[in-house]
């Protein structure tokens, strides 16, 4: 159905109108494009959300002893495993898999398309941030706590991205906040059912709650030292709010293992990880330790590499050593 406008609104810039009764939204997902490529909000808000994650997780990771050198060598790892793994989760879960996806193979990168599923984005980074810390020999936990302060930061500039998409949508609603997606450009006008119709805000609940779990985030950062905790409360809170915001999102209901129980696809991932999170949480909190006062938390209890010892010269250059007689002998020469 469509909605009569309101005669006057609480506030209107023209690509954001608030009514009363609703969120009327006007933008255009491009802000421009030259030939056939196109600048999207949506990436733009991608690459903001790296360059204020990064410097939003300076403090914590001077704090645990993590160089920049270290977090700009990891970062790019981290990144490319992020797009991968969201593509591909995305990909494996479409019900055309086959023939939109295997047998057109060149589709499964037109993330231009849209599809990305943050849940697979969390599973490859994880491991790969697992892997780097040993390759970087620091402990992996706090690698990864500093890796989801920089997720939760990120994902607010990704929800704003959603919410000028219109690609986060709820189902019909008459709510005083629901949203109306009025640009033609849309994701949300692709579909004439959630074009110029209130909906439920799906993308603004996603951002209240990105806030809220990031403000928990912060508050344990400064006062846990046990490495691994940040990781499984963002876990926890991850599985927890995806489970509940997919009731008011507008997604297909799929079975899983032969149960039928009305649920979404990130709902049925959302139980299986938190089942997956309780043995996890107990290794994590055997194994992890609190970093004792004074000690470096990034390399605190990890075998770190024997150095060299550095050879005695003398001014010209020449490397020394003292003999057996204790005088210096000259062993090799400028």
């Amino acid at each position: 159905m469509n909605t009569l406008l309101p005669l006057a609104y609480l506030l209107d810039w023209g690509w954001l109108r608030i009514g009363p009764p609703y969120v009327y939204i006007n933008i255009n997902p491009i802000i421009f494009q030259v030939g056939p490529l196109a600048v999207r909000w949506y990436g733009l808000m991608y690459v903001v959300a790296i360059l204020i994650g990064l410097w939003f997780i300076k403090g914590y990771t001077e704090r645990k002893g993590i160089s920049q050198a270290l977090v700009n060598r990891v970062v790019w790892w981290c990144i490319a495993a992020g797009v991968i793994g969201g593509r591909l989760y995305f990909v494996v879960q479409q019900p055309d898999l086959v023939s939109g996806y295997l047998l057109q193979p060149w589709r499964i990168l037109a993330t231009w398309e849209g599809g990305m599923a943050f849940f697979g984005a969390i599973f490859l980074v994880i491991a790969t941030l697992f892997w780097r810390a040993h390759v970087e020999r620091v402990n992996p936990l706090v690698l990864i706590d500093a890796g989801v302060l920089f997720a939760a930061i990120g994902q607010i500039f990704g929800r704003i991205g959603n919410l000028i998409n219109g690609d986060i949508i709820g189902y019909h609603s008459t709510l005083p906040w629901s949203t109306v997606y009025q640009n033609p450009h849309s994701w949300a006008c692709l579909n004439p059912a959630t074009c110029n119709t209130p909906v439920q805000p799906a993308a603004a609940y996603e951002l209240l709650t990105n806030l809220v779990v990031l403000g928990l985030l912060l508050f344990l950062a400064r006062r846990v030292t046990r490495p691994g905790v940040l990781m499984l409360t963002y876990l926890y809170c991850y599985v927890v709010t995806q489970f509940l915001l997919f009731f008011v999102r507008d997604n297909t209901i799929v079975s899983f293992l032969g149960l039928d129980w009305g649920l979404k696809q990130a709902q049925w991932t959302s139980l299986v990880l938190f089942v997956v999170l309780l043995p996890i949480t107990y290794i994590v909190l055997r194994q992890s330790r609190p970093v004792p006062a004074g000690e470096i938390a990034a390399t605190y209890g990890v075998v770190q590499k024997a150095k060299p010892p550095l050879q005695p010269k003398t001014l010209d250059g020449e490397i020394i050593e003292v003999g057996e007689d204790g005088k210096p002998e000259v062993i090799e020469k400028k």
